[in-house]
C-alpha cells in the first residue's frame, strides 16, 4: 500500500495563479479537486490533504514576523473553506489546520503511514523545501509539477545535507516564505558545508579554529553563530514540523472510494458537474 499526502493550500495557490484560471472565485478550488482526481486516476488509493484553514499558527506566538496571511488575494483566501468542502464532497480525507499548519499535517500523516506496517511508501506531494526533513525510511517527496522525486540521496544532492539537518539548514539560511531571516552571512553553500559535517547547530564548534573543515569566511560565520545562537535555534524550531497535528485516525480513513453523499448538489453549486462525472467513473473502475 502507498499513501499520498498533499499540501492543499499549496495546490490552491498554484491553481489560483495558473494562467489557465479564468474563474478567480472558484476556479482554484475546482483545480485542486481535479488534481486529486488525477492522482486517483494515476493509481493513488489512499490520499490525505492537509490545508491551512487559517494562515496563523502557534509559530506566530514565537516570532512576530512569521507569515500571517497578510497580502493574500481576497478571492484566493475566500476559497480556503470552499476547497475543504469540495474535497470532502468528492470523498477525500481533508485535514484542516487551525493551531498548526498544513505542513505539520503532512508530518503527522507521514508518521501515521510510517507506523503502519501495511504501508510500503509514503509519498509527500509538494515541492516545499520544509518537507525534505520528513524524507527517509518509507517517506519520499514528489514534486508533481516537475515530476522530480527525492529520497535521502536526492535531498542530499539538492541541499547538501541530510534530511534531519533541514530544520538546522533553514534556521541558518532563513526562509523568506515563512518570514524568518536566518543569520547574516550564512548562505546556502556555507551552511550546507558546515551541516554536512556537523549535522546540527548545537554540534558546530563555537570557534572556526576548532572546525575540521575549511569554509570560506568560517571565522566570521562562527562569530555570527555565537552572537545569534538563540535566534538560530528559534528559527530551527520554527522550521521543525510538528507531527502532533490533527489528521485521520488511521490509514484506512484515507481510502478514496468515490464522491460522498450529496456531492451532486455541491458540484452543481460550484460548476463542477464534469468533475463529478469523472469522479463517478473513477469510483466505478
Amino acid at each position: 500500500m502507498e499513501i499520498h499526502l498533499v499540501d492543499g493550500t499549496y495546490e490552491l495557490f498554484r491553481y489560483h495563479y495558473s494562467p489557465n484560471n479564468r474563474d478567480l472565485d472558484q476556479g482554484a478550488a475546482r483545480g485542486v479537486v481535479n488534481s486529486m482526481l488525477q492522482l486517483v486516476d494515476d493509481g493513488a488509493t489512499h490520499v490525505g490533504v492537509a490545508t491551512d484553514q487559517v494562515i496563523e499558527s502557534f509559530r506566530n506566538d514565537m516570532w512576530d514576523d512569521y507569515k500571517d496571511g497578510s497580502g493574500i488575494d481576497p478571492q484566493l483566501k475566500a476559497q480556503f473553506p470552499l476547497v475543504e468542502e469540495a474535497l470532502e464532497a468528492f470523498g477525500f480525507a481533508v485535514w484542516p489546520q487551525v493551531t498548526h499548519e498544513a505542513d505539520d499535517g503532512l508530518a503527522a500523516g507521514a508518521a501515521l503511514g510510517r507506523d503502519d506496517d501495511r504501508v510500503e511508501r509514503v509519498i509527500i506531494c509538494t515541492p516545499d523545501k520544509d518537507m525534505a526533513q520528513l524524507v527517509g525510511d518509507k517517506v519520499v517527496q514528489w514534486d508533481r509539477r516537475q515530476d522530480k522525486w527525492y529520497d535521502v540521496a536526492g535531498v542530499q544532492e539538492k541541499f547538501g545535507v541530510l534530511p534531519e539537518s533541514i530544520p538546522d539548514y533553514l534556521g541558518l539560511v532563513g526562509d523568506s516564505a515563512d518570514g524568518f531571516p536566518g543569520l547574516p552571512g550564512w548562505g546556502a553553500k556555507s551552511t550546507a558545508a558546515v551541516l554536512a559535517r556537523y549535522v546540527h547547530i548545537e554540534d558546530i564548534p563555537p570557534a572556526a579554529g576548532k572546525w575540521d573543515i575549511t569554509v570560506r569566511g568560517g571565522a566570521k560565520l562562527a562569530v555570527t553563530l555565537q552572537d545569534h545562537l538563540d535566534d538560530a535555534l528559534l528559527f530551527r524550531t520554527l522550521a521543525t514540523l510538528q507531527p502532533d497535528a490533527p489528521v485521520s485516525a488511521t490509514v484506512d480513513d484515507m481510502s478514496w472510494t468515490g464522491p460522498a453523499a450529496g456531492c451532486a448538489a455541491f458540484a452543481e453549486s460550484m460548476g463542477a458537474e464534469r468533475l463529478l462525472e469523472r469522479a463517478e467513473r473513477l469510483a466505478s473502475r
